[in-house]
């Protein structure tokens, strides 16, 4: 990262933060899926769907995050907020289970199911990122990424209450992420300035990252519904 000219105030990580999440912020259109669930008119079926994608996708996120712990080990700020994700990561996965419940799944649904391309182009990416990104940079784009996913969850889990009467175990999985979270968010700002002060953190890379992975957030939501 180049070093700021004589005089010119030192960027603070809630500053790159959120400029990231607000350069990175999807259309609010854009998310097809959601709006038509927000507004129940998607079919049911969508959500067993989910839930058979996302067991996918947390147990491929939960080792990227692992991985970027393992490679951020000197710096100790940057491998906790990794460490944090993929405890989260374990968390969401038994959150899901009362999804796959309410949508009668079994373990044989799982078991069998071929996940689709589109749906799993996310987690694919990000691997790419554990094994050859910044850890730092990484760190920005995916709190952009989960500004938006969280507003995601929101909208669905208020939508299975009012329109798909799903009841609260099912809806667990979305409510968790819907929910603020002070840690992360904290633990995000020790990374990124951790970065910052160490001359680690590329914000310019970190948009090229975010803009990836908001790209294959909506590819999951599309293929989902396809």
């Amino acid at each position: 990262m180049p070093r700021p000219a004589p005089g010119t105030p030192r960027p603070t990580a809630a500053a790159v933060l959120d400029d990231a999440v607000r350069a990175l912020a999807p259309d609010a259109a854009a998310n097809r899926l959601v709006a038509r669930i927000g507004a129940g008119e998607a079919p049911r079926s969508v959500f067993a769907t989910f839930a058979l994608e996302q067991h996918q996708v947390i147990s491929a996120d939960r080792l990227s995050f692992l991985h970027l712990a393992r490679r951020a080990d000197g710096d100790p700020p940057v491998a906790d907020f990794f460490d944090l994700l993929a405890h989260g990561e374990a968390l969401a996965l038994r959150q899901l289970a009362g999804l796959a419940d309410a949508c009668g799944l079994t373990d044989r649904d799982f078991a069998d199911y071929r996940p689709r391309p589109g749906c799993q182009a996310y987690p694919s990416y990000a691997a790419r990122l554990a094994l050859g990104a910044g850890p730092t940079d990484v760190a920005i784009a995916l709190t952009a990424n989960f500004a938006a996913w969280g507003g995601y969850c929101a909208t669905v889990e208020a939508a299975m209450r009012e329109h798909y009467a799903f009841p609260d175990a099912a809806r667990g999985f979305f409510g968790l992420f819907a929910e603020p979270a002070p840690a992360v968010a904290e633990q995000a700002r020790a990374a990124v300035q951790h970065g910052l002060d160490t001359g680690q953190a590329r914000p310019a890379a970190a948009h090229r990252y975010g803009r990836l992975l908001q790209a294959y957030e909506l590819m999951f939501w599309d293929s989902v519904e396809d």
